[in-house]
């Protein structure tokens, strides 16, 4: 049973609803004032308030402030209810954050297909939540165990064999083994990195002290950096000849491994997600004080709803594509991108095309 708060100072008023909404089967809690009806909605956690605007002691605005001001009723669908000739008032209290409100005097059919309304959205959002959640643990429990025993069973298992076999191995099958558990142990270090970084970055977000000392940092030239790591991104894809530059001489003022990590993560999707011998385009250059960074591939790409979804531990279409990493690498370089004051934006067209954009002080 949906639990209503209703906070309104004339005794009759405050009656005829609690009647009318407890003949809809809705439990009601009534306060007569602002200060009481706060303490009302601690104690009792309403899944709804309904609330006058003028009343003794605080007003409906200041009710509403205090409520919002709270995590646990933050969210909690706000109805207020306004004289005839307060409707100059109601902008104001649409702006702090109510979702509705009913000016007096009202019909019942007008209260109950408010307070419809409102359950019926808050369960919509929910539902779209719940969603959400889902896909987010589906993607956590399929990509982060695949992505912590892929990489450590090659560590183990070849490890073991040149442990058990080396005296029956040539130093060709020797130096294979080796390379294979290099490449593996490597992967794992960068998985574990990205976890780590992504922690980095929520806390700095927390923190204005520490943002504000990371951004200063003195201008220094970039297309010689971004040509040595593009080319180094390329060549472990096995994929140089697919690099297309397009530089032009540019400055960057934020912290170079900040910018590495940003770049690199961007350039390693475009060519994660696109076929050997598709080009993946890279221009560089500055416009006034901003530095401008272009990824383009022609690869699996994203629709609009992925790309609004992007954020940590997300893969989209894994069930559908074989792929490695656990899916944090672009929200990792849209969130450094936002902690240093820049933009981040993704266009792309399926299986066309994706650009990557990104501007920073430069």
């Amino acid at each position: 049973m949906k639990k209503i708060l209703i906070i309104e100072d004339t005794p009759a008023m405050r009656a005829l609803i609690v009647d009318t909404l407890e003949l809809k089967d809705y439990e009601c809690v009534s306060a007569e004032d602002g200060l009481s009806g706060i303490e009302a909605a601690r104690t009792h956690q309403p899944d709804l308030v309904i609330c006058d605007i003028h009343m003794p002691r605080m007003d409906g605005y200041g009710v509403l402030e205090s409520i919002r001001s709270e995590p646990a009723m933050s969210t909690v669908p706000f109805i207020f209810l306004s004289g005839a000739a307060e409707r100059n008032n109601i902008r104001k209290g649409m702006e702090l954050g109510a979702d509705d409100y009913l000016t007096k005097p009202f019909t019942i059919q007008e209260l109950i297909a408010s307070v419809s309304a409102q359950f019926e959205k808050q369960a919509t959002i929910q539902q779209q939540s719940d969603k959400r959640l889902e896909e987010l643990r589906g993607n956590i429990t399929m990509a982060l165990p695949h992505e912590l025993r892929t990489p450590l069973n090659g560590i183990l298992g070849l490890s073991t064999m040149l442990m058990e076999d080396y005296h029956t191995m040539n130093d060709a099958e020797v130096q294979e083994n080796l390379k294979f558990i290099h490449l593996s142990a490597s992967r794992l270090h960068r998985l574990i990195e990205n976890f780590l970084v992504y922690a980095q970055i929520e806390l700095m977000f927390a923190d204005p002290g520490k943002m504000a000392a990371l951004n200063r940092s003195d201008s220094y030239p970039v297309e010689q950096l971004l040509t040595a790591w593009g080319e180094e991104i390329a060549n472990q894809h096995s994929r140089p000849d697919d690099l297309q530059l397009n530089l032009l001489p540019c400055t960057c003022s934020i912290p170079n491994e900040n910018l590495k990590k940003i770049f690199v993560e961007l350039l390693d999707n475009a060519f994660k997600f696109s076929d050997d011998g598709k080009k993946v385009s890279l221009e560089a250059f500055n416009d006034q004080k901003i530095l401008c960074i272009r990824i383009l591939d022609q690869g699996r790409g994203l629709t609009p709803d992925q790309i609004t979804r992007v954020g940590a531990h997300m893969q989209f279409d894994r069930k559908f594509y074989e792929q490695q990493g656990a899916g944090m690498g672009l929200i990792i370089s849209k969130r450094l991108v936002e902690l240093h004051g820049g933009s981040f934006k993704i266009q792309s067209e399926p299986l066309v095309m994706t650009t990557s954009s990104i501007e920073l002080p430069a």
